[in-house]
């Protein structure tokens, strides 16, 4: 959904150098294993209770979560990154979501941790696999084909984002207060620790907040340096961005797909000539685009199940339905 004509905008006050700290991603890239091979063979996923304790997550500890398509081939090797993952299952229509998930075997089963209610890719498309706000896997996800050369325009979607909460967030003084619609949680350890290192953040800085860049300012006025900051800018006064999860570390995230068709990492670097993820240290054109980006946006703060992106008339034409 675009950006509407009634959007009211308070200012996110996001720091551009998060936690002050050199070594900040800027941006990091969360990537969201995007599995859409519904005609695969089915592989298991067993339960693990690695999860994001550091210990290896190529073992099972449990028994069978669920059965989903997966090449052979495909492996996702051990780490301590989200790995959120969505699978489409053969009826052309049910998502699996989960998370973290590793397939550190080509032919092997896989091994996740959270287990998430399927979603229908007719549906609503909201809920899904990011554990700090109980967001879509896959919805936002900068894709493969996006965000590349010979246009101005970005992604005509709204994008993801993970903040560094415990700077950029509300200090929510109950788990109620601590995220707003479209979200659906926020992270166990949100109180206490959203927003507990900084005093600027708004109320309406909360995880589901809808980000974006207000319509009256010009992209032109940011003064950015590369192609690709363009079209991001772009996309975000058009559609926003919503914040899913917490980066924990100091940084600011984009979300980008990453699977068995490619990772957009690659195809970005391929692209442009240059890393997608960087640090606030290297101070590059991209780098200081992304930071010019982080102080132009403001919370879409009348964002709503009835007045998605704020009302009003789209910025956008809306997206033709899905069709087989």
């Amino acid at each position: 959904m675009p950006i509407g004509s009634g959007a009211r905008f308070v200012r996110a006050n996001l720091n551009p150098n998060p936690g002050n700290n050199i070594w900040a991603a800027m941006p990091g890239i969360d990537d969201e294993k995007l599995i859409l091979k519904p005609t695969a063979p089915l592989v298991n996923i067993n339960y693990s209770n690695a999860a994001w304790t550091g210990k290896n997550r190529c073992s099972a500890t449990g028994g069978l979560m669920y059965q989903v398509p997966m090449p052979s081939n495909y492996i996702i090797p051990n780490s301590n990154k989200n790995s959120s993952a969505v699978f489409l299952l053969k009826d052309g229509r049910t998502l699996v979501q989960t998370q973290p998930v590793a397939r550190c075997t080509a032919g092997g089963p896989a091994t996740a941790y959270a287990k998430f209610a399927n979603v229908d890719l007719y549906g609503a498309g909201i809920t899904g696999a990011h554990g700090g706000s109980g967001l879509s896997a896959i919805g936002g996800s900068i894709r493969l084909g996006e965000l590349r050369p010979g246009t101005t325009t970005g992604p005509r979607h709204a994008l993801k984002v993970n903040v560094y909460a415990k700077e950029a967030l509300y200090k929510c003084p109950t788990r109620s207060a601590c995220s707003r619609w479209p979200a659906t949680t926020s992270d166990s350890y949100a109180v206490g620790w959203y927003g507990s290192a900084g005093k600027n953040a708004p109320a309406a800085m909360k995880m589901g907040a809808l980000l974006a860049i207000p319509g009256s300012t010009s992209i032109a006025s940011l003064g950015l340096e590369t192609m690709p900051a363009k079209q991001l800018a772009w996309t975000l006064q058009n559609y926003g961005a919503y914040i899913v999860d917490d980066t924990y570390a100091a940084g600011f995230d984009f979300s980008a797909e990453d699977g068995p068709d490619g990772s957009k990492r690659a195809e970005f670097k391929r692209d442009w000539g240059f890393d997608m993820n960087q640090k606030v240290q290297g101070n590059t054109a991209w780098v200081r685009d992304i930071q010019r980006i982080m102080k132009a946006l403001s919370v879409v703060d009348n964002n709503s199940a009835t007045s998605i992106g704020g009302g009003g008339t789209p910025r956008q034409p809306l997206a033709p339905a899905i069709a087989r």
